[in-house]
C-alpha cells in the first residue's frame, strides 16, 4: 500500500477503529517524533505496508487509512530519544502492541530481540538493541464491534442481595464432563447450559472471573513446564486472552455475556491495572514502555540518574502511573468498554490500593477513585478493591470512598482463626455484623464488606480444614511461595485419611465456615468449588498450576460432596429468604424505639446479654446473637414485620447448652440449621434450650405456625 494513501485523521477514539470504509489509528505519546503504523499479512508474520502517521493532536498521533477492513493485522514503531537516564526507551526495532487493540493473534516468543536494550550487554539497560522483534510479538488486530444483545431479562442485582463467585474460565470447565472438549476451558463451555445450570441452581447471583484480558506467560514460569494459570499480567486491557476462545471471535465472549444475563446472573472481571508484563528497567520492550515510558510508569525521582528506575509498588517491578491524564483516561476507557461494549456488570481491582495512590501517597478523593464516582457509566456497575499492596501505606481496608466494596481479609482471617480455636468472640462479632468499625462511615453500607474465607489465593475450603500445612512442591519453588499463616487446621490427619472420625469433623467445620460466610452480614464472597470440597491437593498458591491441581473435578465428586452442595444450596435460599440476613443497614445493638427493641442482641449461651468483660474473655469460644425481624429496615421509620433468627456459634470442641432467647414475634422457633447433622431439615424446638455439639453452628427462625 503506497506511503499516500493515509489520511490525516482522527485524534479520537484511541487505537485502530473501523469506521465501515476505513480504519483510524489514534496513538497517545507526549515524548515521540514519529510513529509509523505497520500493517502485517493474515499470518502475522509478514509485514505488507508501513505508514508514518501524519498529524500528532494534543499529545496523540494519527492517521486514517482507507479501505482497511476488521481482520487486519497491525503494530507501531515509536520513534523517540532512547534516554533511560531521562526516562526515556524509544527504540523503533521494536513492534509494539497498541494499548487500545482489541484483540490479538500469534503468541509472545521470549528472546533477546524483544529487549530495547542488548542483552548481556556490559552497558546494561543503557545500551540499544538493533534487532527487530516484530517476528516474536502478537500483532493486534482491528475488530469490527457489531453484535446483537439479547434483551436483559433483569437489572443488575441490588447489592444488599448479592453474592460473588470467584471462578476462573479454563479451571472450571477443563474437566466437566458434560462440556464439549473443543469448548472446554473457554467462554463457549463456561456458556454451556449444565454449567450456567450448576451456578444458577447454587443460589450465587454474580460470577468473578479471574483476569480474561490478554496476558503474558514469563520465561521463568515456562522453563519449568508451567504457565501463568491466574492471569494476574495484563499487557491488553481491551483485549480478551486468545486461550479462552474456542473460536477465536471476540462474539464468544459476548455470547457467554447474554447466557448469564438471560439466567439472572451477573458477570464480574477481576482487573488488573497496577502494572503491565513489562517489568522493570531489565523488562521487555512491548507496549508501553516503547510508546512513552515517561508517562505510563511511575519513575523514580527525576533527581541524579533515578529516572532510570521503576517504582515498584506491585512487587512485580513497575506501576502504571494513573497520576497522568492520559494512562488514567485509558484505563477508564478500558472500564467503559467493558461496561458498554461487553456488558459486564462490574470488576474486583487487583491491588487496587496502588489505583489510588497519588505522590503524597493513598488518597480516597484521588484521581482513579473520582474518575470512577462521577462517570455515569463505572458509577453504575459494581466497584471491588482488593484494598491493599506491598507499597507504604498500602492496607487500606476501610479506606475506600462511598460507592465502593472491599475484600475485608480480616474476616477471612478472624473466621478462620475462630474455627480454629485461636480467635475471640470480639473479634468475631465485628466480622459477623459487616465490620462496622472498618466500613460505618460517611454513608457506606454493610454490602461494602466483601466477606470471604476462602479465594483463588490461598487454600480451598476442602483444603483448609485437611492441611496444617501448605504443599507447593509442585510449583517448583521447593515449597517455599505461598502463604505460610494460613490458619488452618488438618482435623487430626494431614491430607488424605480414611479415619472416619477425622472425615466426620471436616465436613462439619466445612458447614460452619460456610454457614458463617452465609449468616454475616455484608456481602459473601464463594470459591468456585468450595460447594462440594474441591481439593488442590494442599496447594495454596497455584497461580502457575494448568493442571489437575486447578481444574475442578467434576466426576471426582463424592457422596459426602453432594450433600456439602446440598447444604450451601439450602443456605444460599435462607440468606435470600430472610431479609435480616442481609440488612442495607448496619447493625450496632442500639435501641429502637419503633421496634422497641435492639436492632440486634448478642447473648451467652445461659440467655443472658453479653457483658463486656465476656466479649475478650479467654475462655469465650461461643456467640449467639438475635436479629429482630421487627426492627426498621431503613432510616423510613417503617416497622419490618420479617421473620426474625437467632444463630449460636460453638466454638469450644465441647457440646454447650443455649438457652433461647423469647421469640420476639410471639411465635415458635424453628430450626433450621444444626451443622452437627449431615443432612439438615426443620424441627419446631418446643424447649427453652438447644445443645450445639462441639463446633457447630445453630440456625433458628421464628414462625407463628408450629410445624
Amino acid at each position: 500500500m503506497p506511503e499516500h494513501s493515509i489520511l490525516e485523521g482522527q485524534p479520537f477514539p484511541r487505537g485502530a477503529t473501523f469506521t465501515g470504509e476505513g480504519v483510524n489509528f489514534a496513538l497517545f505519546s507526549a515524548h515521540a517524533t514519529k510513529v509509523e503504523v505497520c500493517l502485517f499479512d493474515e499470518s502475522g508474520q509478514n509485514e505488507i505496508a508501513r505508514h508514518t502517521l501524519p498529524e500528532y493532536t494534543d499529545e496523540v498521533w494519527h492517521g486514517y487509512v482507507p479501505g482497511l477492513q476488521p481482520g487486519t493485522r497491525y503494530g507501531y514503531r515509536v520513534h523517540g530519544p532512547y534516554e533511560p537516564q531521562n526516562g526515556h526507551r524509544f527504540n523503533p526495532n521494536k513492534l509494539l502492541m497498541d494499548p487500545y487493540a482489541r484483540a490479538h493473534v500469534g503468541e509472545l516468543r521470549w528472546g533477546p530481540e524483544i529487549f530495547g536494550y542488548t542483552v548481556g550487554h556490559e552497558d546494561g539497560d543503557l545500551s540499544f538493541d538493533e534487532r527487530d522483534s516484530a517476528p516474536f510479538v502478537p500483532k493486534c488486530v482491528v475488530v469490527d464491534s457489531h453484535f446483537v444483545w439479547k434483551p436483559r431479562a433483569a437489572n443488575r442485582v441490588p447489592w444488599g442481595e448479592t453474592v460473588f463467585y470467584e471462578t476462573h474460565v479454563r479451571g472450571f470447565t477443563q474437566r466437566h464432563p458434560a462440556v464439549p472438549e473443543a469448548e472446554r476451558g473457554t467462554f463457549a463451555g463456561l456458556a454451556h447450559d449444565a454449567v450456567v445450570e450448576h451456578i444458577r441452581q447454587l443460589g450465587v447471583t454474580s460470577v468473578e472471573l479471574l483476569p480474561i484480558q490478554m496476558f503474558l506467560n514469563q520465561p521463568f514460569l515456562t522453563d519449568k513446564g508451567l504457565t501463568n494459570f491466574w492471569g494476574y499480567d495484563t499487557l491488553g486491557f481491551f483485549a480478551l486472552d486468545p486461550r479462552y476462545l474456542a473460536s477465536a471471535d471476540v462474539d464468544e465472549f459476548k455470547r457467554m455475556v447474554d447466557r448469564y444475563h438471560e439466567a439472572g446472573l451477573e458477570v464480574i472481571m477481576d482487573v488488573v491495572y497496577n502494572h503491565t508484563p513489562e517489568g522493570n528497567e531489565l523488562g521487555p520492550t512491548l507496549s508501553f514502555k516503547g510508546i512513552d515510558n515517561a508517562s505510563y510508569y511511575r519513575l523514580m525521582p527525576a533527581d541524579g540518574p533515578g529516572r532510570r528506575y521503576y517504582i515498584n509498588d506491585t512487587g512485580t517491578g513497575n506501576t502504571l502511573n494513573l497520576s497522568h491524564p492520559r494512562v488514567l483516561q485509558m484505563v477508564t476507557d478500558s472500564l467503559r468498554y467493558w461496561v458498554t461494549e461487553m456488558h459486564v456488570d462490574g470488576f474486583r481491582f487487583d491491588l487496587a490500593t496502588i489505583l489510588a495512590r497519588e505522590d503524597h501517597g493513598f488518597d480516597e478523593g484521588g484521581g482513579f477513585l473520582d474518575s470512577c464516582r462521577q462517570d455515569p457509566v463505572l458509577s453504575s456497575v459494581k466497584l471491588i478493591a482488593e484494598p491493599w499492596d506491598c507499597g507504604p501505606g498500602g492496607y487500606q481496608v476501610g479506606g475506600f470512598p462511598p460507592g465502593w466494596a472491599e475484600w475485608n481479609d480480616r474476616f477471612r482471617d478472624t473466621v478462620r482463626a475462630f474455627w480454629k480455636g485461636d480467635a475471640s468472640a470480639a473479634a468475631m462479632a465485628q466480622c459477623l455484623t459487616a465490620s462496622g468499625d472498618k466500613f460505618n462511615r460517611r454513608g457506606r453500607r454493610p454490602w461494602a464488606s466483601v466477606n470471604f474465607i476462602t479465594a483463588h489465593d490461598g487454600f480451598t475450603l476442602a483444603d483448609l480444614v485437611s492441611y496444617n500445612d501448605k504443599h507447593n512442591e509442585a510449583n517448583g519453588e521447593d515449597n517455599k511461595d505461598g502463604h505460610s499463616d494460613n490458619r488452618s487446621w488438618n482435623c487430626g490427619a494431614e491430607g488424605p485419611t480414611e479415619e472416619a472420625d477425622v472425615l466426620a469433623l471436616r465436613a462439619r467445620q466445612q458447614r460452619n465456615l460456610l454457614a458463617t460466610l452465609l449468616l454475616s452480614q455484608g456481602t459473601p464472597m464463594l470459591l468456585a468449588g468450595d460447594e462440594f470440597g474441591r481439593t488442590q491437593q494442599g496447594n495454596n498458591n497455584a497461580y502457575c498450576q494448568d493442571s489437575e491441581i486447578s481444574w475442578v473435578d467434576w466426576e471426582g465428586i463424592d457422596t459426602r460432596g453432594q450433600s456439602l452442595q446440598a447444604f450451601a444450596t439450602s443456605l444460599l435460599a435462607l440468606r435470600r429468604a430472610l431479609p435480616v440476613l442481609h440488612r442495607t443497614r448496619f447493625l450496632t445493638g442500639d435501641w429502637s424505639e419503633v421496634a422497641q427493641g435492639k436492632d440486634i442482641v448478642w447473648f451467652n449461651a445461659a440467655g443472658e446479654e453479653m457483658q463486656a468483660e465476656e466479649w475478650d474473655a479467654p475462655h469465650t469460644r461461643s456467640v449467639a446473637w438475635l436479629i429482630s425481624g421487627q426492627a426498621p429496615s431503613s432510616s423510613i421509620q417503617k416497622r419490618a414485620n420479617d421473620a426474625s433468627v437467632f444463630v449460636a456459634m460453638n466454638g469450644w470442641h465441647e457440646g454447650v447448652e443455649f438457652k433461647l432467647p423469647a421469640c420476639p414475634d410471639g411465635g415458635v422457633w424453628v430450626r433450621h440449621i444444626d451443622t452437627a447433622l449431615e443432612q439438615q431439615d426443620r424441627a419446631t424446638v418446643d424447649s427453652s434450650s438447644y445443645t450445639a455439639t462441639g463446633r457447630s453452628v445453630l440456625v433458628f427462625v421464628s414462625s407463628r405456625d408450629a410445624e
